[in-house]
């Protein structure tokens, strides 16, 4: 969910550099400072939350907000501060300890299809981002560099990079280079019954109920403590982007990732086949966490095309292909049609389609079994695919929407999207966008 929280806070975050320039006159990359205060509404549901093993509820609500601050240093520098904020509250991620809750004269409380009231039902994240653009005075080179924070009751995050990017051609023509670092950490929080039993044995007092002659055997022998508390994530990306006509633009990029470290999920449990089950009311206790690999080499390859059909309809599309030596396999396609109904208003309807296949390591509840190395039942790495229908609405004046002291309020968006995944997880996401100048 962490990359999907990301995803949404930047959802209408565009940065447009364009150079001009007019005489003997050197025009500001960007004339006045501006301002995007950014909203989002998330909500999900499922029936294979990976917290537990693959099976229960993923109901999710998650609300964020941002703002973005443009600001221009002088005529060839930008600075760019990005902080944002995102509140959810999940039944899945709460049942890392589903027996925290008030028990109410022997009813079932612990279960994967409920929400348990401990404290990991909810919480946030919150990023802070900077970033500086220089232009060449010919506006043909433009370099960036960027550094970034984010933090959440069980990761912190810290990341940088830089960018080039040269123009040829009288501007017809870019080549855009960019690389990036993560270096995050990991403050594990594992399954209750797991770390109990590892700590204590069967004298936690959770397993006061389950301390019959029947079955005196639970016995995760498989569970450890991890000890590499660290995921790096390095990535490079390489793009190139053309001015075929006057109606035709397209581009061609590839990204080269690798990660290492912990990048399995402390917290999201499985079951083996060749194990007893073991129940506290209706929530069965787990035999491991998921253990995957200490690295992973991803290779994305994409393009877009955008097509200005007249004044009023545009075409953009895009495709991207997808591998990494997990044996994920995936292909993303996506169209948008911008559609201007008048001076002020923009319509586009926009489609997203993504198929991918089944990681190595991936097998549903209870089929996976002890002797394995590798295991995970979350549905995130199993053979998929997705739709993802949306509407966004875009309203905007040259001389601005309404003023307040110096700032006048430039454009208003706001974007619907639906979202239907083939195991059964169903999204709806609502986002708006609030374009500000300082004059």
């Amino acid at each position: 969910m962490k990359n999907k929280i990301i995803l949404i806070l930047v959802l209408f975050l565009t940065l447009n550099v364009n150079a001009q320039e007019q005489g003997s006159f050197e025009k500001k990359v960007l004339e006045n400072p501006e301002i995007d205060l950014l909203f989002s509404y998330y909500k999900q549901d499922g029936k294979h939350a990976a917290v537990s093993g693959g099976e229960g509820t993923e109901e999710l609500i998650d609300l964020a907000s941002s703002i973005v601050i443009n600001l221009p240093l002088n005529v060839n520098d930008v600075l760019t501060v990005d902080a944002g904020i995102s509140a959810y509250s999940s039944a899945s991620s709460s049942n890392i300890d589903p027996f925290d809750g008030d028990k109410k004269n022997g009813n079932i409380v612990a279960s994967p299809w409920m929400a348990s009231s401990g404290a990991s039902k909810q919480d946030a994240l919150a990023t802070f981002s900077v970033s500086y653009t220089h232009s060449s005075k010919d506006r043909n080179t433009i370099m960036g560099a960027h550094a970034a924070f984010a933090t959440e009751f069980d990761y912190q995050s810290i990341g940088f990079g830089g960018s080039i990017a040269k123009l040829f051609n009288e501007k017809n023509t870019e080549i855009n280079l960019s690389g990036q670092v993560y270096l995050d950490t990991w403050k594990p929080r594992y399954p209750y019954e797991l770390e109990s039993f590892y700590l204590d044995g069967l004298n936690e007092n959770i397993f006061d109920e389950i301390i019959t002659s029947s079955n005196l055997s639970y016995n995760p022998s498989a569970f450890y403590l991890v000890t590499d508390k660290k995921r790096n994530s390095y990535s490079a990306s390489l793009a190139f982007s053309q001015i075929l006509s006057k109606r035709l633009q397209g581009s061609i990029f590839m990204d080269v990732v690798k990660q290492d470290g912990l990048l399995a999920n402390p917290f999201q449990r499985v079951y083996f086949a060749d194990k007893d089950d073991f129940f506290i009311d209706a929530f069965q206790l787990g035999d491991d966490t998921e253990r995957l690999p200490d690295n992973r080499f991803k290779l994305p390859i994409g393009a877009r095309l955008n097509f200005y059909v007249n004044e009023t309809v545009s075409l953009r599309t895009y495709y991207r292909y997808y591998d990494d030596d997990w044996g994920v396999s995936g292909h993303t396609a996506s169209v948008e049609v911008p559609i201007k109904v008048s001076q002020n208003f923009t319509v586009t309807p926009t489609y997203r389609f993504y198929k991918q296949t089944q990681a190595d390591y991936f097998a549903p509840k209870e089929t996976h079994v002890s002797t394995q190395e590798f295991y995970t039942s979350d549905y995130d790495l199993s053979a998929f695919d997705s739709n993802q229908i949306g509407l966004g609405i875009r309203y905007s004046k040259v001389e601005g929407l309404g003023k307040i002291y110096r700032f006048s309020i430039k454009s208003l968006d706001v974007r619907y999207q639906n979202y239907d995944r083939s195991d059964g997880l169903k999204a709806n996401i609502v986002s708006t966008g609030i374009k500000i100048i300082f004059e």
